[in-house]
């Protein structure tokens, strides 16, 4: 393993229940990175990577984490979000926004999973709550597909994590190791 190779690019992570650690070990082991959590890592040590790519869960209160990204503490920074909805179907610019972040470039969704009984009480009463106030006044006919899944999946397993959904991910980061190795 290039020691060199492993300094250049860290591939940091916070995940609740495992999806975002899943997929950030698919992504360290894919760029040959640097492999950290979140908990572990301080802004002083960021500044010794040129390429940082940080991963945090999706809740209704934002990007778990998103404050390390948010504070720019290394020039190629690229975000991924996992959550349980479907990024080809849904417009993640309000969450963004409230993580103090913009889509663009060097963002993606990826899809994780649920598992009911591993959920924490408070993400618990947010997902019954959620439930009660916006699929639960419709009828099953009247929901989308992704309320569909909701309500089909709502208490129980699933998971859609997806190891081809970061090729993209790593392309890109590819494409910024590139341009670092020009400079």
């Amino acid at each position: 393993m290039n020691m060199e190779k492993n300094k250049r690019i860290a591939v940091i992570y916070k995940s609740a229940y495992g999806t975002t650690k899943r997929y950030a070990e698919w992504i360290a082991d894919e760029l040959d990175a640097e492999l950290m959590e979140y908990k572990t890592v301080s802004s002083s040590l960021l500044g010794e990577y040129d390429i940082i790519v940080y991963g945090g869960g999706l809740y209704a209160s934002g990007i778990l984490g998103a404050d390390l990204v948010a504070k720019r503490h290394c020039e190629n920074i690229v975000l991924f979000t996992v959550g349980l909805a479907n990024p080809a179907k849904t417009d993640y610019t309000e969450i963004m926004e409230k993580s103090g972040l913009t889509e663009g470039a060097g963002v993606f969704h990826l899809r994780g999973g649920i598992d009911y009984k591993k959920l924490n009480l408070v993400h618990k009463g947010m997902m019954a709550m959620m439930k009660k106030m916006s699929i639960d006044k419709k009828s099953y006919e009247e929901l989308n597909s992704e309320e569909r899944a909701f309500v089909d999946t709502y208490g129980g397993k699933v998971d859609f994590t997806d190891k081809g959904a970061i090729a993209p991910l790593i392309e890109y980061v590819r494409s910024l190791q590139n341009k670092e190795q020009h400079r």
